[in-house]
């Protein structure tokens, strides 16, 4: 079986979700393929976050279905959830690292401990198993000297990149990232999309919610862009920043890109 025959490791099908009178996302479908790496670009409010934060059922849907691996993570009508067998779900959010905007480290726990709470805590991993998975992976983000500094003392992009590590602790098959870079100073956001082309070069399936634009054009496989809940175009970083299709997509990246024109 070829990688594109294969299935996918997320798929969301025809997903709606309303806060009150608003629908915030309006039948999006999307597949994302082991190894793959999906940028979702678009305007403020065009449902990316609440997109992405559905795929790991951080937020319900109203209608539609998500699977990760195979394995039904949230399925909705008319506005009621399917009641699932909870641990496969739990099982299925484990395969799906997240990493937000802010870093939500827990303030009284050093860089090493952030990284090694979950594995201990959630899956019960020994100890010193943990702290040197934990040291590893500080180490690949760059971090190694930092294991003892707790979050007050490091950087904006250090909080971050610990974080990522605390998130790739966990073993995931995919990360999700959500605006990650959107709190750093202009300065730091360098080596926190380092460590993330890092990751895609190495395999790691990746959903980026990004407003870092270049970024997107090199790093990933496919471009899906959103407007007013819907995604309104995909395809490849070419076809996307050079061809696109729609009128819409052309206005917001000329917007974005070359905002002394506007």
């Amino acid at each position: 079986m070829t990688k594109s025959e294969e299935a996918p490791l997320i798929s969301a099908r025809d997903l709606r979700k309303s806060f009150g009178h608003v629908e915030v996302l309006r039948g999006v479908t999307l597949d994302v393929g082991r190894g793959e790496v999906v940028a979702i670009i678009g305007p403020s409010g065009s449902g990316k976050t609440t997109l992405i934060r559905t795929l790991n059922a951080l937020e319900t849907i109203d209608d539609g279905e998500i699977t990760v691996d195979g394995i039904c993570l949230q399925r909705a009508t008319g506005g009621r959830l399917e009641k699932l067998d909870r641990r496969r779900i739990r099982d299925a959010r484990r395969e799906l690292g997240m990493v937000f905007q802010r870093f939500n480290l827990f303030p009284h726990l050093t860089a090493l401990g952030n990284v090694m709470c979950a594995p201990h805590s959630v899956n019960g991993t020994s100890r010193n198993e943990c702290e040197s998975h934990a040291r590893t992976l500080l180490e690949q983000m760059g971090l190694a000297d930092r294991a003892d500094n707790y979050p007050h003392q490091l950087s904006g992009g250090q909080q971050q990149r610990v974080a990522i590590a605390r998130a790739l602790a966990m073993k995931p098959k995919a990360m999700l990232f959500d605006e990650v870079t959107s709190a750093l100073d202009p300065e730091l956001v360098g080596e926190v999309l380092k460590v993330m082309r890092d990751l895609a070069e190495q395999g790691m399936t990746m959903v980026i919610v990004t407003h870092e634009m270049r970024f997107a054009q090199r790093v990933a496989d496919r471009i899906i862009v959103m407007d007013k809940g819907s995604i309104i175009e995909s395809g490849s970083p070419e076809q996307i920043f050079t061809q696109p299709k729609e009128t819409r997509t052309a206005t917001f990246l000329h917007a974005v890109l070359h905002p002394d024109d506007m």
